[in-house]
């Protein structure tokens, strides 16, 4: 029995041997990995990042080459410090501190420890890298913006996070990419692919040539070049008329849905991202909390609309059969209701139509087509929530799916909001509860893009294509269904001719005669919004918003567009002469209102904005 004991054991530790072999020898290649580490180099070739061009053909962005200094740590040999440093501008606690990053990461793989030199300090690096081994310099390209406009939506590239090499396995430590606009959202179309070079290692650690004649390595692809909707001529006119005032300029070509212009201000030169001061320039351009440069307000920002949005109450009340183009409304410098409230209007004739009613911008008009709207059905909840559901089709009160990565939805208040502000059904409430939504203040917010899309789809007589900025990749128009479908408003195409009409006579003899540009007919509507916040605690009433919106010319509309300025008074003071202008710079190329021109140009708001430091009294517009 001892014997078969002996035996038995004999054999099964002999075959846990072979076992064990087997699976060193062939199952598991993880040693053979650390061998081929050892005795192979990889090397990444950077391809060069795709141009960004303008609708019109105008290079926007393209490259400029680059050098990083990289480090494998297990390859390190002592070196001197202080030269090494002095080279690189680096103090030994931060080339500590960036070693010590490196051998985190990994020992065996490549890690920045400076990134971008410029061409002096490569070509003089270069002659002593022998001396430092462990080091080597890889090439790259870095963005090289032709303009000096337009950061917001071109966004810049930026080195990637430890997130993101998890997350993505092309990436490792020290690969850049796209951050915020374009740059971001089509990451995958401009970065190309990278090249691979593996190089063989002899014992002691030199290299000697290509591993296997190179049947492993790859070449670089270039990244694709794209053609994005802006026009970058007037782009650049936007920002210029928006310097030294806050707000937003959205632009879209009503048949195409393209973005031709989407500004913010105030914002940046986007060269301020570019090269060694990058993080410097982005953490002061981060802290800047009270201008907010980094804040795309054409994207972000979700003000009141104002008066441009009574069209839409026009539009709905028409829609439900609640008012006609002869009904008449009578206003007596306002709307009184309830209890002595009043909203407000200012001086016109009375009494008005629908078209008049929209020229002159009376409160008083749309204060009674909202009551009608709401009131036609047995409960205002029934009556909110299908004057939502007519917003909703003009894609208000929710993002709009446009092709950048950031937005906000805006608002649109429904019955379920109003009835937990008001407590329902312990607390009844009525049309006049929510009656300042007739003139687009309240709870109605929406962003400067909304209200440009808005306004092309009116333009359009009901219908719009999703805004979007990419036009052609590699000279190839666009194929994507999401940007070439046409989403249909719930408002018939009839309906939209008496509001039209009266948004042309906003320029001809209403509320924007003044700012006529001659030879182009433009539709547009003006607006000024409340504007609050909150200084030591207390809600404090700012001067009001300047809006406007517009689409031209009337019949074939080649532009629509949506300006907000913030704290600019009212519509035609400051938004009204910026739309006109950049209607008529589109159409025409040339200015020949250079009265506005020069009007605007001279007028800064930067005194409005420090008021609530100054402690100086605002302009309260009424």
């Amino acid at each position: 029995m001892r014997r078969v004991l002996l035996y038995i054991l004999i054999i099964t530790t002999g075959i846990a041997f072979l076992g064990r072999l087997f699976y060193l020898q062939v199952v598991d290649t993880s040693f053979a990995l650390r061998s081929q580490n050892n005795a192979i180099k990889v090397v990444y070739d950077y391809p060069q990042r795709g141009y960004i061009y303008d609708r019109n053909g105008e290079l926007m962005v393209s490259n400029q080459p680059s050098y990083d200094v990289m480090v494998i740590p297990r390859n390190l040999k002592p070196f001197d410090t202080t030269e090494f440093c002095k080279i690189l501008s680096l103090s030994p606690e931060q080339l500590g501190k960036k070693l010590d990053k490196a051998k985190i990461y990994s020992p065996m793989l490549p890690s920045v420890v400076v990134p971008q030199l410029t061409k002096g300090e490569y070509a003089y690096l270069q002659e002593k890298m022998r001396k430092y081994e462990g080091f080597y310099i890889q090439k790259r390209s870095l963005r090289d913006y032709q303009v000096d406009h337009s950061a917001n939506v071109l966004g810049y590239i930026s080195e990637v996070n430890q997130k993101t090499v998890n997350d993505n396995p092309y990436y490792i430590s020290g690969d850049l990419m796209g951050r915020q606009g374009v740059e971001q959202q089509y990451e995958e179309l401009l970065r190309g692919v990278k090249g691979v070079k593996h190089i063989q290692k002899d014992r002691f650690n030199r290299d000697i040539g290509p591993y296997k004649d190179g049947i492993y390595d790859t070449l670089p692809e270039k990244g694709k070049d794209i053609t994005i909707s802006i026009d970058a001529a007037l782009q650049a006119y936007g920002e210029q008329l928006m310097e030294n005032k806050r707000g937003g300029i959205v632009a879209i070509e009503p048949s195409s849905g393209e973005i031709l212009s989407l500004v913010t201000a105030p914002s940046y030169d986007p060269a301020k991202l570019v090269g060694r001061k990058r993080s410097e320039n982005f953490t002061k351009l981060w802290y800047d909390t009270i201008a907010q440069p980094l804040y795309d307000r054409g994207l972000l920002a979700e003000y009141p609309p104002g008066s441009p949005f009574k069209t839409m109450n026009a539009l709905i009340g028409l829609q439900e059969g609640v008012v006609d183009t002869d009904d008449t409304f009578s206003c007596n410098h306002g709307y009184s209701y309830g209890r002595g409230r009043k909203m407000g209007c200012h001086a016109h004739r009375s009494p008005l139509d629908m078209v008049p009613g929209i020229a002159n911008s009376c409160n008083a008009y749309f204060a009674n087509v909202y009551r009608r709207i709401i009131e036609k059905y047995p409960t205002p909840q029934e009556g909110i929530d299908t004057w939502n559901a007519h917003l909703k089709s003009f894609g208000l009160g929710d993002y709009l799916g446009n092709d950048l990565q950031n937005g906000r939805p805006g608002k649109i208040p429904d019955s379920e909001y109003y009835n937990r502000i008001y407590n329902y059904p312990t607390y009844k409430w009525y049309s006049t509860a929510t009656l300042s939504n007739a003139i687009g203040q309240g709870e109605v917010l929406l962003t400067p893009i909304q209200l440009a899309n808005m306004t092309a789809t009116i333009a359009n007589r009901g219908w719009f294509y999703t805004p979007h900025l990419l036009k052609e990749v590699e000279g190839q128009n666009i194929k994507n269904e999401k940007f070439t479908v046409k989403n249909h408003t719930t408002i018939d195409p009839q309906n939209f001719i008496p509001v039209v009409e009266g948004m042309h006579q906003v320029y001809t003899n209403g509320t924007a005669s003044s700012l006529r540009i001659p030879g182009i007919e433009i539709a547009g509507k003006t607006g000024t919004a409340e504007n609050f916040t909150r200084i030591d605690g207390k809600r404090t009433q700012l001067t009001d918003h300047s809006i406007f919106v517009a689409f031209a010319p009337v019949n074939d509309p080649k532009i629509a567009i949506a300006v907000f300025v913030e704290n600019g008074y009212w519509g035609s003071r400051y938004a009204g002469r910026i739309a006109s202008l950049m209607i008529e710079k589109y159409i025409r190329g040339n200015i020949t209102r250079t009265d506005m021109e020069d009007w605007i140009l001279s007028h800064s708001l930067e005194e409005e904005y420090a008021k609530p430091l100054s402690g100086e009294p605002f302009i309260i517009n009424r």
